[in-house]
C-alpha cells in the first residue's frame, strides 16, 4: 500500500516536472523570464535602461539609445536576483540570424523571421502577428513581461551595408536594417542559459525544513522495522 502510495506521488511530480519543462517560457522570479526553446533569460522588464546612464541621448530618459551605448548598457548591465541572491552581469542583445531563411520579403520590409532572437520571441512565444501591434495580438505569455516599445536593437551587425547599420525588430514583427546612430531604439537585455540552474543562497522556508526531517524520519523507522 506504502509503495503504490508513493508510486502516485512519484508519477504525480513526473506529470508536473514534464508539463514545466515543455513550456515555452517559464517565470523564474525575480524579474527573470526563461525561454526553454532557446536556453536564454530574458530581463522581464523590456524597457529596464529606461534612466540609465546610457539613456537620453534623444534628449529624454525614456530608454532610446544609439547602437553602441545599447551594445555598452547591456555589456556593463549587472542585474541582482532577488530570489537567488545572485548579481548577473553576463547580459548581451539578442543576436538576429544572417541570413535567416525564415523570413518572408514585403514592401515594409522583413516578416515572420522566427530566426532572430526577437522573432522566435514576437512570433513564437508572444502570439504575435506580422504588421500588428503585440498590445492587440499578444497571447498570455504577453504578461510575463513590462514597458514593451516598438523598436529594440539586435547585437547583430547588418553585415551587407558594412559597419554603420545594425539589425533592428519592431514590436509589430517587422525585421530590417537600422543606422547605428539612431538615438530611438530600445535595448532589450537576454542572457545565456536558465537562472534556475544557479543554486539558490535564500534559507529554505521552515516548514521546508521540517518536511524534510520527517522524511527522514520515517526512513529510520523503515529500516529499523526491517531488523
Amino acid at each position: 500500500m506504502k509503495h503504490a502510495i508513493l508510486g502516485a506521488v512519484c508519477t504525480s511530480l513526473l506529470v508536473a516536472i514534464s508539463g514545466a519543462a515543455q513550456a515555452a517560457l517559464i517565470d523564474r522570479g525575480g524579474g527573470l523570464i526563461y525561454d526553454t526553446d532557446l536556453n536564454i533569460t530574458w530581463l522581464a522588464n523590456a524597457n529596464y535602461g529606461a534612466g540609465s546612464s546610457y539613456d537620453s541621448i534623444d534628449g529624454t530618459s525614456n530608454g532610446a539609445m544609439d547602437w553602441q551605448n545599447a551594445v555598452s548598457w547591456a555589456m556593463n548591465l549587472s542585474y541582482y536576483d532577488s530570489v537567488r541572491n545572485v548579481t548577473y552581469d553576463d547580459w548581451r542583445l539578442p543576436t538576429t540570424l544572417e541570413p535567416d531563411p525564415s523570413c518572408q520579403q514585403t514592401n515594409d520590409g522583413l516578416i515572420n523571421c522566427t530566426g532572430s532572437e526577437l522573432g522566435h520571441l514576437f512570433y513564437n512565444e508572444l502570439g504575435g502577428v506580422a504588421g500588428y501591434s503585440l498590445t492587440t495580438t499578444h497571447n498570455d505569455n504577453y504578461y510575463l513581461f513590462t514597458n514593451i516599445v516598438f523598436n529594440y536593437w539586435s547585437g547583430t551587425i547588418y553585415s551587407s551595408l558594412g559597419n554603420s547599420y545594425a539589425w533592428s525588430f519592431s514590436s509589430t514583427g517587422r525585421q530590417g536594417a537600422q543606422g547605428m546612430g539612431s538615438p530611438y531604439l530600445h535595448a532589450w537585455a537576454v542572457r545565456d542559459g536558465d537562472v534556475a540552474a544557479i543554486p539558490s543562497m535564500v534559507p529554505l522556508p521552515t516548514a521546508v525544513w521540517l518536511f524534510a526531517s520527517g522524511l527522514l524520519a520515517l526512513a529510520g523507522m523503515s529500516r529499523k522495522c526491517r531488523c
